[in-house]
């Protein structure tokens, strides 16, 4: 019998995954395609070099959110990550109930927009390759070409590869995230051996003039850079899996922003050093050809390089869509488990032991969502995760630890509160630092407003809260 179930239970998760396994699960999540399609959207937003900037602030608020992810993550480690934490922190049977199935109804969406930008970022750069993929069928933000059938096809055959058990899938992790590392290490060394110092400090005239146009300009850089590192708290999602918990979530969490941070830095250094800024601008201003990673290793080796590094950003793209629908189907299962999501999602492969439905639920959603453009994906993603889930978690630490500071805190905030305070602060920023932000605004607000008129009739029907109160004082601890 599998040790992960008894003879007379349903099979459940198992914990299998260590610091390095978990690691490098949130590297291939955070790294992805990300930096190579971004790099000329920042650099478009801040209009030169001084998009740098873009990128170092996206470090710090990653480390500030990120040490919120790890005490809570260390305080509450079990499948699903911030529904936990939401529901621990406003209240298992009342407000937290609600914030809880908000933040799982947002993943429902937000999670596929995050695998199918990751899968369409890949996508455009096989364009390279194969430059008919790029054939017109675009309206409005719908897109209907070889890219979007590419991406399609990358993102079943990575539900394809995650129907098998967790150690099965961790062993695909390393394979993955090896071909990660290389790929980066070659652009890299690629790119400061012969990069021109001269042309990562050309900046244009004002370029530090902190006025309206910068600041909005800062704003649409971050967006881009937050959604490049986001994915250091995969972990989290995948806690009720994780051997030794309070320790290897932290660790895993923070190691993989540091390495993260550093190899980004260094990749868009040596980028630029070969790529003239004002290039990196004029391929922002179209919505494909963003294979910028291809166009510096042609220039530096030769058509074979382009092709190559084209194949490895391909494979980095997909090790990310790998990861992150791997984390984020565990958020749904976690929820129905519970009792706060529909129940089917809850179901647990018998012979696997993963959240087969949750899994295949996402993963379809995510194919569909890969027929819209790009940076439409990017910004109503980041924009959806911040109002229903970044802004409730970092304000619900603070609340947390207001109302019961004595509680056992296997790992506890360095320098509290400032960093739950700055990652409020630079999330707030964010949401409102840019040219038309209410638009991605209002499509959050759809969401969580539906989310409320169903959870209310979910209540009705159940006699839920807030709706019965008999009992909800005692079941609430």
């Amino acid at each position: 019998m599998n040790r992960t179930e008894s003879q007379s239970g349903p099979p459940q998760l198992a914990r299998e995954l260590t610091v390095k396994d978990a690691t490098v699960l949130n590297m291939i999540d955070m790294i992805g395609v990300g930096p190579f399609i971004t790099l000329p959207l920042v650099v478009g937003a801040m209009g030169g070099p001084q998009a740098m900037l873009g990128w170092v602030l996206g470090a710090l608020l990653a480390v500030c959110d990120g040490l919120v992810w790890a005490e809570l993550g260390a305080a509450f480690p079990g499948a699903g990550g911030s529904y936990q934490y939401l529901s621990r922190i406003y209240g298992p049977s009342r407000w937290g109930r609600l914030f809880a199935f908000l933040f799982v109804w947002q993943i429902s969406f937000s999670a596929p927009l995050s695998i199918a930008s990751g899968a369409v970022g890949a996508s455009q750069y096989a364009a390279y390759l194969f430059p008919s993929l790029e054939s017109h069928g675009t309206r409005g933000a719908v897109a209907i070409n070889g890219i979007s059938g590419l991406a399609i096809g990358l993102v079943l055959l990575s539900v394809l590869l995650l129907m098998r058990g967790i150690r099965a899938v961790s062993k695909i992790s390393w394979v993955l995230w090896a071909g990660v590392m290389a790929t980066l290490a070659w652009v890299i060394v690629s790119g400061f051996t012969h990069v021109g110092t001269h042309q990562i400090f050309a900046f244009p005239p004002n370029a530090f003039a902190f006025d309206r146009h910068f600041f909005l300009g800062l704003g649409s850089a971050l967006i881009f850079a937050t959604y490049d590192y986001w994915g250091y708290y995969n972990v989290c999602f995948l806690g009720g899996e994780v051997k030794d918990p309070e320790r290897t979530i932290p660790r895993s969490l923070l190691l993989s922003i540091v390495l993260v941070g550093i190899i980004y830095m260094a990749l868009n250094l040596s980028v630029v050093g070969v790529l003239p800024w004002k290039e990196l601008q004029s391929i922002a201003a179209t919505d494909l050809r963003f294979y910028t990673v291809s166009t510096v290793m042609q220039r530096i080796y030769g058509n074979w390089a382009g092709s190559v590094v084209t194949l490895l950003v391909i494979w980095t793209g997909f090790a990310s869509l790998f990861s992150l629908l791997l984390g984020y189907s565990r958020v749904p299962y976690a929820a129905a488990l519970d009792g706060n999501y529909f129940k089917r999602f809850a179901a647990v492969h018998p012979r696997y032991h993963i959240p087969h439905v949750a899994l295949l639920s996402l993963g379809f959603t995510a194919a569909f969502f890969c027929l819209f453009r790009l940076r439409d994906l990017i910004a109503a993603l980041v924009v959806i995760r911040v109002c229903l889930q970044f802004l409730l978690q970092g304000i619900g630490l603070m609340i947390l630890r207001a109302r019961d500071p004595q509680a056992p805190r296997p790992f506890r905030m360095w320098l509290y509160p400032l960093p739950a305070l700055l990652s409020v602060v630079g999330f707030t920023f964010l949401l409102v630092s840019r040219e038309n932000f209410s638009r991605e605004i209002k499509i959050a607000s759809i969401i969580a407003l539906s989310g409320v008129v169903i959870f209310l009739m979910r209540g009705w029907k159940q006699r839920t809260w807030p709706f019965a109160t008999e009992g909800l004082e005692a079941a609430s601890h």
